[in-house]
This record gives C-alpha cells, structure tokens and sequence, in this order.
C-alpha cells in the first residue's frame, strides 16, 4: 500500500484514464481527477474512489492552458497534501487522411497531445523537485507514436513527440529521482477507439477491425507498474502494450 501518496491523472473522466484512477485509488494512492470539465462520468469515479477509503478532489482545467497546469497542480497539493505520480493521460484523436488534414487540425491535436503533455510534465517536475523526494511522470503515448498512419498522420505525430519528450525529460529528472515513462497502447476498448473504428469505415478502412483489442484495466496495470517504488530503475521508455503488433 501507498498511504499518504498523491496521483494526479489527466483525462480521468472516461476510457484510460478512468481505469488509471481507479488502479491507482485500489493501490493506495489518494486521486487527483482532471478533466476539461465536471461530468457525471467524473462525479461517478470520485464516489468509487471515496468507498474505497482514499481522498478524492477534481481538478477541473484545460491542459493545453499553462496558468490552468499550474493552478491544478498547485490546488493538488493544497488539499492533498502533495504531487508523487503526475499522469498526462488527456488526448484526443483526429482521423483525416494527411492530404485533406489542415493547420487547424494541427494545432487542436497539438495542443492538448503535446502541448498539455509538455506542460504536465514541466510542472509536475518543478513541484516533485521542491518537495525533494523524486516522484513518477507518465504520459500517453500510442502504437501510432511508433508507426505512422495516412489516417492519423497528425494525431501520430503528436504520439512520437510524447516518445521524445520522455526521453528528454528522463534525462533532465534524472538527478532528482524522477523517472518519466510512456505507455504505447495499441487498440482499446473506449468510446475513443469505438469512433476511431467508425472513422476508418467511413473513410473504406477495416485495419482497426484486424487488431487485436486490449482493455483500459490492462493499460492500468502498466501504469500502476511505472508509478511504483519496483520501477525506479525505469526511465525514458515508451512500452508497448498492444497485443503482439511489435512496432518501434
């Protein structure tokens, strides 16, 4: 058990992220939610974690605005106590072939894949290293952050960025005791992957229907992993988890 240490997950009304919430609130961990807005969703996974006994606050911002990082993570520590995991779980997807893709598209998916990823990871950094005893970073990266697609060509760029970016901040947190990981799912079984898998049809692609498909608890799993003590000497990986599709 954890007691007396704080998670903060991003995106945790829904899918992945909800599943990471909860994982984390059953291993011992009192639970930030975030999301872009409250939700009945986000209600019902703060009374789930409140029966399980842990401490549970919602921390309502948009990722992709610096001032709205910060005040979350700030308010983080205020009630709760402290930050120990930091979770960039937010994202969303674009399906568009590259051609008909636009500026537009661009910057939305920049925005909240990268950017608010990026800003996560700065300043969940700059708290853990006042507070002095290291801490976890954990971002969301995909199967197509390792393989490119026609599809997905912009929301795949934003998934590599996140593979640099950990790199990156691994070797900047180092010295501090921080390690910072990804995890690259392949296929989920989400209401995200269930329009993805719609947006494929609509544009005469069955390749969603030939992966194999994993399940938000299966990625929890993972990320319970990389937020614990046993991981200390996991630093700077993107791990894939997605069902025997071995890309790199």
């Amino acid at each position: 058990m954890t007691s007396g240490l704080v998670a903060l997950v991003t995106g945790a009304g829904s899918g992945i992220g909800q599943a990471i919430a909860l994982r984390l609130a059953k291993d011992g961990y009192n639970i930030a939610l975030n999301d872009i807005e409250h939700h009945d969703g986000l209600e019902s996974i703060e009374k789930e974690i409140r029966i399980m006994g842990r401490e549970v606050i919602e921390c309502i911002a948009d990722v992709s605005k610096e001032e709205e990082v910060k005040n979350m993570i700030n308010s983080t520590v205020e009630k709760l106590g402290s930050l120990d995991v930091m979770v960039a779980n937010a994202g969303i997807c674009l399906t568009k072939p590259f051609l008909e893709s636009t500026l537009e598209d661009w910057d939305k998916c920049f925005n909240i894949n990268a950017k608010g990823v990026f800003l996560c990871y700065k300043h969940a950094a700059v708290r853990m290293i006042e507070q002095g005893r290291g801490g976890r970073i954990i971002g969301a990266s995909s199967i197509a952050g390792k393989q490119g697609s026609d599809l997905l060509s912009i929301y795949s760029a934003t998934k590599f960025t996140v593979r640099s970016l950990t790199q990156s901040a691994a070797m900047a947190l180092a010295p501090y005791g921080i390690t910072v990981n990804a995890y690259a799912p392949g296929a989920v079984e989400t209401p995200m992957y269930e329009k993805l898998r719609e947006d494929f049809k609509f544009h005469g692609s069955s390749r969603l229907d030939e992966l194999a498909t994993g399940t938000p608890e299966e990625i929890a799993a993972l990320v319970a992993y990389l937020a614990s003590k046993e991981a200390r000497y996991t630093t700077g990986q993107s791990i894939n988890i997605n069902g025997g599709r071995f890309v790199e």
